[in-house]
C-alpha cells in the first residue's frame, strides 16, 4: 500500500482570501438554478442526469477571472453551491414522481404543491449535509490519498 501523503492546502493558513461572499453565494445559487432546471428537464425527458460540478467549475473560473475578479476560494464556493443545487434538483425529480405513484388518491395539481416540493427539497438537502458531517472524518480525512474521488480531483484541477 502506498504511504499516505501529508495534506498541504493550496491556500496557506496564514494567507487571507475572500471565500464566503455575497458574490460567490449569488453566482453559485444562479448556477444551481440554471443547472438544476436543465437537470430536471433532462431527467424527465431522458430518465438520467449528468453531474454539473465540472461545467460549473469551468464557467466559474472563466467568468470569475475575466469579469468578477473572484479568488480561488470564491470560485470553489460558486462550484460547490451550484453543484449542490443541481444535485438537490436531481433528488427531487427522481423521488417526487415515486411519491405520486405510491399515493392512492393522487390527482395531479392537488397533489403537487410548490410549498411541499420546496420543503421536501430543503429537508433532503439538510439531511444530506447532516449525514455527511459524521462521514467526513472517515471518508475524507482518514482516506486522503487512498480514495481517488475522480470528479472532485477534476474540479480541483480546473479551479487551480
Amino acid at each position: 500500500m502506498e504511504e499516505q501523503r501529508a495534506f498541504k492546502p493550496y491556500v496557506p493558513p496564514e494567507q487571507t482570501l475572500a471565500e464566503l461572499t455575497v458574490k460567490s453565494i449569488t453566482f453559485g445559487a444562479l448556477f444551481g438554478i440554471l443547472f438544476g432546471a436543465s437537470t430536471v428537464y433532462l431527467a424527465l425527458k431522458a430518465g438520467l442526469t449528468v453531474s454539473a460540478s465540472i461545467p460549473i467549475a469551468v464557467i466559474a473560473i472563466t467568468l470569475g477571472r475575466k469579469f468578477l475578479k473572484t479568488t480561488i476560494l470564491e470560485n470553489n464556493i460558486i462550484q460547490t453551491t451550484g453543484s449542490a443545487g443541481e444535485s438537490i434538483a436531481a433528488g427531487v425529480v427522481f423521488t417526487l414522481p415515486g411519491f405520486l405513484f405510491l399515493s392512492p388518491e393522487s390527482n395531479g395539481d392537488e397533489y403537487f404543491r410548490y410549498l411541499t416540493i420546496l420543503i421536501l427539497a430543503a429537508f433532503g438537502g439538510m439531511l444530506g449535509t447532516l449525514m455527511m458531517i459524521p462521514l467526513r472524518r472517515s471518508l475524507i480525512v482518514k482516506e486522503h490519498g487512498k480514495l481517488p474521488y475522480p470528479e472532485g480531483t477534476a474540479c480541483g484541477s480546473v479551479l487551480v
